[in-house]
């Protein structure tokens, strides 16, 4: 069913609600000038501007041109921001084109550059320092040619400094012949040299990690003195492409070379072995480190959060406060997530009070926004909006994370229309904005907001873009425009698992199972992989086909890839084998499950239910209890269907007891209407009467 919201995304602004933590008593203190009902007209300026102080220079009054003929262009036109130029010293000029810099402003900093090269006036290797610094950080190879040039011109292309720095520069920006090049170049090549070859293909990522042991490689065949700095940008490179062996082998040669003492060698091994999987490796790095600063904690810290063990990662908070260390930005920002994913809203206050007490960290922005977050993640939309208005400034990151925790919480029509709200303060849905809203659309079945923000998407240069994409194909797929989804796909010229996987899921929710199982045959034959996910959605075909040759096979590339560790790809496994009617198969599965989980558990008993074993079904349930494992929402739906199918009714009530009781579930319109059903179907009309009041009740 299609729903209609009273209100379009760019063209029917409706007011923003009202600042719900506001003193309205003191609203007439806000609000002093008194709007016009008339729009005031546009004047153009007709004032004389104030005279100068002859500390500056004075222009002169542009000489007024015939019509039609183009104005003449004056210095003040080139240099809005940074004028009187020609009555500054060189030093002030260096500290204009520093500020341009550091703010990023590469276009108006060359335009001085261009401007002091007329005049003839040199430009000191500091300030080449700071724009090359500035075209590493925005990526600006164009810019960063334009610097280089100016460098030469000015007689400094033999200055190691600057030419260490335009090395790194260009393989951070992804020339790496021109940083080959300039590299080859050099008559003295010390270590300096060779760590900014090395820094900038770390930068480059993932891919440049064979350039990253080839660099290294040939620096020990030369003899180079390495030092900490250039184990670090090796460590790091290793860490980023998980090649544990060669990290291993680097953590060897540190101990030997007697580097092993320093902690910034010590931080790049612990945040190698997190990502190389290796937890104990990474503990010994972190107990042999004599002096640990925050930043060592911090890498721990992280670690712990990126391999999702979030009780170690709030442990090693608790550890480091006993130590006397006080949590900077870096690892508040790592440990609200964690905090909101173990719903541990007690510490995520404490960490809010911490961040007031240190009032720099109050008011920045990405930490109000983790703040945001973590209350969302917690369910405590309450204090997540008051965080959200309480804040003087916000921004897209801001609006975002309490969009998705209206959506997490359940409240879809307020995350939906807080897209129109953010842009009526002025904020730009961004990528991450547009991923957000539209599973909110598809969860609605809201197709015009969901049109609409596939046009603000495609306006806006956002597509093709994966995760936009395979949204919008989700979206038009439960709204009923199958085809549109098709036509997405279709459009897509790079495709990656996640599009597969959505074409895949389009067809099984219109019920089209043969059509999906030939999207996955297609899959396979292209250079893309099904990964869990998708090997997951392909099961639960088989099993609905009863298609167990096909599923045999899905279970050998289960086996392959090492699949079974994924609880929800063994649970789909299990649930395979039962719906095909092997239940035996179902059992040895489910044995051979190294870590059972409540969703394996659930599976297994759902399968002896599909069987007709609904006695050995229940018996695996109570097992399931007695072995510590609690069973989750679904487990009792799955359980007292299967009551229902045998007729267990004293079974059923005690289950249900069970889950309002014992695990303090809240039941669904689902289960109340098994309960009720079964007990009416057995003449227990007073007790179904009691379940219907229950159920009205809590609804």
């Amino acid at each position: 069913m299609e729903i209609t919201l009273p209100w379009t995304l760019p063209l029917h602004p409706h007011l923003c609600p009202p600042n719900p933590f506001t003193n309205n008593t003191h609203n007439n203190s806000h609000f002093k000038i008194k709007a016009s009902t008339k729009s005031p007209p546009i004047q153009t300026q007709t004032h004389k501007p104030k005279p100068q102080s002859n500390t500056y220079h004075q222009h002169k009054k542009p000489s007024k041109s015939p019509a039609g003929k183009t104005p003449r262009f004056e210095e003040k036109d080139a240099f809005p921001e940074s004028l009187p130029l020609h009555t500054k010293n060189p030093r002030a000029i260096y500290k204009d084109i520093q500020k341009f810099a550091e703010q990023n402003k590469l276009k108006q900093a060359l335009t001085i550059l261009d401007y002091l090269d007329q005049q003839g006036i040199p430009v000191n290797p500091t300030t080449f320092s700071s724009l090359i610094s500035a075209c590493v950080r925005t990526k600006s190879l164009t810019e960063g040619k334009q610097v280089h040039t100016h460098i030469r011109i000015n007689g400094l292309e033999n200055n190691e400094f600057l030419r260490t720095k335009l090395v790194h520069m260009y393989t951070a920006c992804g020339s790496v012949e021109d940083a080959h090049q300039l590299f080859d170049e050099c008559s003295s090549k010390s270590v300096y040299s060779w760590n900014a070859l090395l820094r900038g293909n770390v930068i480059s990522g993932k891919r440049r990690y064979r350039d990253v042991l080839s660099t290294y490689t040939e620096m020990r065949e030369l003899g180079v003195e390495l030092n900490v700095y250039t184990f670090s940008n090796v460590i790091k490179s290793f860490a980023g492409a998980s090649a544990l062996l060669q990290g291993l082998k680097t953590h060897a040669l540190l101990i030997k070379n007697g580097f092993f003492g320093s902690s910034i060698l010590g931080t790049s091994l612990i945040d190698m072995y997190f990502k190389c999987g290796k937890i104990k490796l990474a503990r010994l790095v972190f107990e042999e480190i004599g002096e640990r600063d925050v930043v060592v904690w911090g890498a721990m810290i992280a670690g712990f959060a990126h391999n999702r063990l979030q009780r170690e990662a709030l442990e090693y908070v608790r550890r480091m406060l006993e130590e006397g260390k006080r949590p900077n930005s870096v690892i508040l920002t790592t440990v609200l997530p964690v905090i909101g994913e173990v719903w541990a809203h007690k510490l995520g206050r404490e960490a809010h009070a911490y961040m007031l007490k240190t009032k720099s960290y109050s008011r920045q922005i990405f930490l109000l926004s983790a703040l945001i977050d973590m209350y969302c993640k917690c369910g405590d939309m309450v204090s997540a909006r008051r965080v959200f208005y309480g804040s003087m400034e916000r921004n897209t990151i801001c609006w975002t994370a309490l969009m998705s925790g209206y959506a997490s919480n359940g409240r879809l029509e307020q995350a939906v229309r807080s897209i129109v709200w953010m842009q009526q303060e002025g904020f730009r849905p961004d990528v991450v904005t547009i991923a957000t809203v539209l599973p909110v659309c598809a969860e609605l079945r809201a197709l015009k907001p969901g049109k609409e923000v596939h046009a603000y998407a495609l306006k806006n240069w956002f597509l093709p873009n994966v995760s936009i994409v395979s949204s919008l194909m989700i979206m038009y797929t439960k709204c009923g425009l199958w085809e549109y989804s098709l036509k997405l796909f279709d459009g897509m010229e790079q495709r990656n698992v996640i599009l597969w996987t959505a074409m895949i899921d389009s067809y099984i929710e219109h019920g089209h199972l043969n059509e999906a199982l030939g999207v996955f045959r297609s899959m396979q034959l292209s250079k893309h992989r099904p990964d869990s996910v998708t090997i997951a959605r392909i099961l639960s075909v088989c099993g609905e086909l009863k298609g167990l040759k096909l599923g045999k096979e899905v279970h050998g590339h289960v086996l392959k890839k090492n699949f079974e560790c994924v609880h929800f790809v063994s649970a789909e496994v299990v649930k395979m084998y039962g719906g095909c009617g092997a239940i035996d198969h179902a059992k040895l599965v489910f044995d051979a499950v190294p870590v059972k989980g409540s969703m394996t558990w659930t599976a297994i008993i759902e399968a002896y239910g599909r069987n007709n074993q609904c006695q050995d079904a229940i018996s695996l349930f109570d097992k399931m209890r007695a072995g510590g494992f609690t069973p989750n929402h679904f487990t009792f739906k799955v359980v007292l269907s299967i009551c229902d199918q045998a007729g267990f009714v004293d079974d059923a009530c005690r289950i249900f007891n069970l889950m309002h009781r014992r695990y303090e579930i809240k039941a669904s319109e689902e289960h109340y209407s098994i309960i009720i059903e079964l007990l009416t179907r057995f003449g227990r009309v007073e007790e179904a009467q009691r379940f219907v009041q229950m159920s009205s009740s809590s609804s």
